[in-house]
């Protein structure tokens, strides 16, 4: 899968690498991410992290080996006496958990591995909505300033003609600084979309660590074909089973149960095995001796931490549930912002159609040959503006609340 995915990247670069601008769809920007991402590289290795913990939990305990051996001899007044007739002692123990101890402590780290899978996917599913609505937002910003660029240039040429004309005394001055006045609140509205258009382009670049222009590639059809109607029922189904952050905290209540056994079964003495041999110590010459030695819980029985651990679970247990009314209700309400947004789209798309830029050309060339007044010229090229903003608005609004709805539900279904 990552070969083919950097199959997939050597293909998006090529024949750009000259450019200091990328020209990437969606899926392609997805496919750079997940590469390039050092946060998601770095949440990815937290999961081989917490699976190699479960190799160690299933390790057992090592034997220990104790060797004693006589220091001075004070009989025969010698060091280190520890030949045929000197005195040396050896002993190997063997601790065995009882009670299901390592079981638990398996079962514990497999929760972590779990947990930090969970993870690195509500890590995605956060990077990959910033990442979407950003390139969402570039690509409106981008034909909304494309648009801008091109009437600035038609005032330029208006403004140059105008002004001849005053000096000659054929239009009066206040035409030509009224129609400047109409050139800088554009010229403002430009500047405002590029300062929004540089901070979105920041965003995707950190994401997608390149230090390039992004060219979204990203058509209208795309965001026109991808409205759908979807019961608020089936949503909340979807996200109960798929959102990170609430299965973290379903497997957190389940690692608290699983702690809990744990210090239940801590309380449990465990048993250590040991076989000694000593020269000339014991009761006998080379003696060898097997014994066995278990802690007596009579003062430490592990209450404190088995009260703890039982009140964790119960803590959990809220947590959860609080957290599931919070995603029932965030669902709901992206639910009706999606809906209203559909709404809003379907009305303003039939006010605006082709017929506005037939009129702005029509009126611009009526506005030059004297046919239309300044007043009717500024008032259309304002109402125009107004509506070009609005429906890159709406447009931005169609794609921002259905990544809002995959991130409530923690599943891709636009």
């Amino acid at each position: 899968m990552r070969i083919a995915i950097l199959i997939l990247i050597l293909f998006v670069y090529q024949g750009v690498f000259a450019s200091d601008t990328l020209k990437i769809s969606i899926k392609q920007a997805d496919s750079i991410f997940l590469v390039n991402n050092y946060d998601l590289l770095a949440s990815a290795m937290n999961i081989d992290v917490q699976r190699a913990q479960i190799i160690q939990a299933k390790l057992y305990p090592n034997p220990v080996i104790t060797a004693d051996f006589n220091a001075y001899d004070p009989q025969y007044g010698r060091v280190a006496h520890v030949g045929k007739t000197g005195e040396k002692v050896f002993q190997f123990d063997q601790l065995i958990l009882l009670g299901g101890k390592r079981k638990s402590q398996i079962e514990l780290a497999k929760s972590n591995a779990v947990i930090a899978e969970i993870e690195f996917q509500d890590l995605v599913r956060q990077l990959k909505f910033q990442l979407h609505s950003s390139l969402y937002f570039i690509n409106e910003q981008a034909f909304l300033l494309s648009k801008y660029n091109q009437q600035l240039a038609l005032l330029d040429t208006i403004l140059l003609a105008y002004d001849v004309q005053v000096k000659k005394g054929n239009i009066p001055l206040n035409y030509l600084v009224r129609l400047k006045g109409v050139y800088l609140n554009l010229n403002n509205s430009r500047a405002s979309v590029f300062k929004h258009y540089f901070e979105e382009m920041a965003k995707v670049q950190t994401i997608l660590q390149i230090n390039k222009t992004i060219d979204p590639v990203i058509l209208d059809a795309k965001i026109y074909s991808s409205i759908k109607l979807i019961e608020l029922n089936e949503l909340v189904d979807i996200a109960l089973q798929n959102r990170p952050d609430y299965l973290i905290s379903i497997q957190n209540k389940t690692m608290a149960e699983q702690y809990y056994n744990y210090q239940r079964k801590m309380a449990i003495p465990d048993l250590n095995i040991f076989t000694s041999y000593d020269q000339r110590g014991g009761a006998f010459t080379n003696q060898l001796n097997l014994g066995v030695s278990m802690p007596l819980p009579v003062w430490n029985r592990n209450q404190g931490n088995i009260k703890s651990a039982k009140m964790d679970v119960k803590q959990k247990e809220y947590s959860a549930e609080s957290l599931k009314n919070n995603l029932l209700f965030e669902v709901q309400n992206y639910y009706s912002f999606y809906n209203q947004t559909i709404i809003e789209y379907r009305k303003t798309s039939q006010l605006y159609n082709q017929d506005f830029e037939t009129t702005l050309i029509g009126m611009s060339d009526n506005f030059q040959r004297g046919n239309v007044s300044l007043i009717e010229f500024v008032d259309f090229f304002e109402s125009y503006n107004n509506a070009l903003a609005e429906i890159a608005r709406i447009k931005i609004q169609i794609a921002f609340s259905e990544e809002q709805l995959n991130l409530s539900i923690g599943k891709e279904i636009f």
